[in-house]
């Protein structure tokens, strides 16, 4: 199950997401008073490691 966390150091990168998208990230972060970007990182994370992570996808598992 996806938990939202707070802190992490930061570095600035751009990305282009659907306004729709954004919305949603937007209401989610104000629910669970983080930052959007707090909250894309984690959801980036969790995304990554139901994956399997960087590491499985470049054995091609």
């Amino acid at each position: 199950m996806f938990v939202v966390k707070k802190n992490s150091e930061m570095v600035n990168k751009t990305f282009r997401l659907p306004v729709e998208l954004v919305e949603q990230l937007t209401e989610v972060a104000r629910m669970q008073d983080v930052s959007v970007n707090n909250l894309v990182q984690q959801c980036c994370e969790y995304a990554l490691g139901d994956m399997g992570g960087v590491e499985n996808m470049r054995r091609g598992k």
